[in-house]
């Protein structure tokens, strides 16, 4: 990796790697409802398709960053895109049944995490100082691009072939491996110890029974996931090397941030899971016009709203770009609720407001939890605020999906609402209060300083 006159082809087979890794993220939100119609399934189940991959690839995040010290890149590397792959051909070749399609997604996340972790460490150790910022950056295009593209990839496919195609997808980073078993070095551990999978487990555990609660509103669930939480937070207190550092629970603005940022992102991927199955049947579009002409002006405009929200960080400060975000988010999410059923071009609108909004909280949040610890945490802060976040996008799906399949919202509350568009503007309600919340979470992590 280090070799000169390798920069560009080391940078670019990077950037191809993340591409590739994000895509799957967002290629299958836009095909939820196909998902739901082949197998006659509510939203709320359907939903576990998304809701399965962010779960690992959350959790698998947390956890590849520490094992790199512990076992060396190239092989976790290695071993994250086997696992990546090896679960997109079992949905392929098992696409017929629902149960193994969600198995394929927990297991897709399980490898994809790898890639993110282990990118960022590749560039650490060896591409050269006055080539990093450059690495970092079109990795950070190629990650956006790839989110932003991936609900036209997504629709396309979908409408041309079907919704199971679109796990040939990360077949395409097996092309990449030649590329690292050549140029990565062998690298030795740079450190001893153990990672705390029991507490991993027992946090996945937890998070899966919490979020079949609110998908299937079974009181069991939520009292089985409160002991294993119970049984996490006692492991951690007394482990030598727990999953996170206990001592952060004790800093409080931080916590709050933390919070804020898990109530903000959770809700805005509630959003975009809704919105497929909301422009179906209000609208009648097909998954390609879906994921192309609603899903992508939003989606594609992160990368540019991304830059601005930097900026402003850095002359106005992470509140003010903060309380805009929140802004944007309520006056999009009000846009979705009262015109949902005028025309479909009004939800687009309203989707790059709100996600002009997300890209203003990512920055923000980022850079207010980063502020709000001393330098001996932030490392093992901003890993928990990335878990919190990661985790808090699978249980905003959920909750959507939930809600939607409970037929609780039906009895229009805005007044002019077609009877088929009532539920989708009242839920959408709903995720303007969850983010008035998550804003007042964030003032109070300001009062804490």
């Amino acid at each position: 990796m280090t070799e000169p006159g390798r920069t560009f082809a080391n940078i670019a087979w990077l950037g191809f790697l993340a591409f590739f890794s994000v895509l799957n993220e967002m290629v299958f939100t836009v095909s939820l409802p196909d998902i739901a119609k082949q197998f006659a399934l509510l939203p709320g189940t359907a939903n576990w398709v998304s809701i399965s991959f962010v779960i690992t690839f959350g959790i698998g995040s947390a956890i590849y960053g520490k094992l790199s010290d512990l076992y060396g890149v190239k092989k976790l590397l290695l071993i994250g895109l086997l696992v990546y792959n090896g679960g997109s051909l079992l949905g392929l070749l098992a696409q017929a049944s629902f149960p193994a399609v969600v198995v394929a997604r927990l297991i897709q996340g399980a490898g994809a995490a790898s890639v993110p972790a282990m990118i960022m460490v590749i560039i650490a150790r060896y591409v050269g100082a006055k080539d990093r910022g450059k690495a970092f950056g079109l990795v950070g295009s190629m990650v956006a691009f790839g989110e932003g593209i991936g609900p036209v990839i997504g629709g396309v496919i979908a409408d041309c072939v079907h919704w199971s195609l679109l796990f040939t997808l990360p077949l395409m980073t097996l092309l990449s491996l030649p590329f690292f078993l050549k140029r990565l070095p062998d690298d030795k551990p740079v450190e001893t110890g153990t990672v705390d999978i029991r507490g991993a487990l027992l946090l996945s555990i937890g998070i899966v029974l919490f979020s079949l609660f609110t998908t299937f509103c079974l009181w069991g669930y939520l009292a089985a996931g409160l002991l294993v939480f119970l049984a996490f937070g006692r492991h951690i207190r007394r482990a030598d090397q727990p999953f996170f550092e206990p001592g952060l629970m004790a800093k409080r603005a931080f916590l709050f941030c933390t919070l804020a940022g898990g109530i903000l992102l959770g809700t805005m991927a509630g959003v975009i899971s809704v919105v497929p199955y909301m422009m179906r049947d209000v609208h009648h579009l097909t998954t390609g016009m879906i994921g192309g002409g609603i899903l992508f002006p939003g989606t594609i405009s992160v990368i540019v709203f991304g830059m601005v929200g930097g900026t402003l960080v850095d002359k106005r400060g992470h509140a003010f770009v903060m309380y805009s975000g929140i802004t944007l988010l309520v006056t999009g999410f009000l846009f979705l609720s009262l015109l949902v059923d005028i025309a479909a071009w009004a939800t687009a609108a309203g989707l790059v407001i709100a996600f002009a909004g997300l890209s203003f909280v990512k920055t923000a949040i980022s850079a207010s939890a980063a502020e709000r610890l001393e330098e001996k945490d932030v490392g093992a802060g901003m890993g928990l605020l990335s878990l919190v976040c990661f985790v808090s996008e699978g249980m905003g799906v959920a909750i959507a999906g939930g809600v939607l399949s409970r037929h609780s919202l039906a009895l229009p509350l805005v007044s002019g609402i077609s009877q088929s568009a009532a539920p989708y503007s009242n839920l959408l309600l709903l995720f303007v209060l969850a983010v008035v919340i998550g804003g007042t979470v964030y003032r109070l992590s300001a009062r804490h300083r």
